[in-house]
C-alpha cells in the first residue's frame, strides 16, 4: 500500500482476505462476489462497516498480487490489522468465499492452507470451520 493510505481496519483485512481467497485463481466468480458483498452486509463483525471502503481493499489486494512478494506483504498487511481472536473468523470467512461457487480449484485451496498457515489456524479448528463451510455451500 502506498505510504498516504491508512492503514487498514480489522473490518478490512477480513475483506482482504475474501477478496485473496476469490482472486487467487484468478478467476472471481459472481457467486464469490455475492458472497463477500452478503456476509459484508449482514455479519456482526461488519455492523459498523463502511461498505465503499471494499473497493479501496480490492485495489491494494490486487495490487499487491501483480508484486513479487505481493502475497508476503499482504499478509503483513493482515496479519498487523487483525486481532488474533478474529483469525478463525477471516479463514471461515474464506472458506465461505471459496465454496460460494462449489467448486475448488488447486489455487484456491493453496491460498487457503496459505491463510491457515499465516494466520496459525490449528488444523482441528480448520477442518472444522472447512466441513462447515462445505455444508452451508451443499447444493440438492
Amino acid at each position: 500500500m502506498p505510504d498516504d493510505t491508512p492503514p487498514l481496519s480489522p473490518q478490512d483485512a477480513l475483506v482482504a482476505v475474501m477478496v485473496a481467497a476469490s482472486a487467487s485463481d484468478e478467476n472471481m466468480r459472481t457467486a464469490e462476489l455475492v458472497a463477500i458483498q452478503r456476509m459484508v452486509n449482514h455479519m456482526p463483525v461488519f455492523a459498523d462497516y463502511d461498505a465503499d471502503r471494499m473497493a479501496r481493499v480490492a485495489k491494494t489486494v490486487f495490487e499487491l498480487f501483480e508484486e513479487e512478494d505481493g502475497l508476503d506483504a499482504l499478509f503483513g498487511l493482515i496479519r498487523s490489522a487483525l486481532p488474533e481472536r478474529l483469525n478463525e473468523t477471516a479463514y471461515a470467512l474464506a472458506c465461505d468465499v471459496i465454496t460460494a461457487d462449489g467448486r475448488h480449484s488447486e489455487a484456491e485451496l493453496r491460498m487457503l492452507e496459505e491463510i491457515r498457515e499465516e494466520l496459525a489456524i490449528d488444523r482441528l479448528h480448520a477442518a472444522a470451520i472447512e466441513w462447515g463451510a462445505r455444508v452451508r455451500h451443499l447444493r440438492p
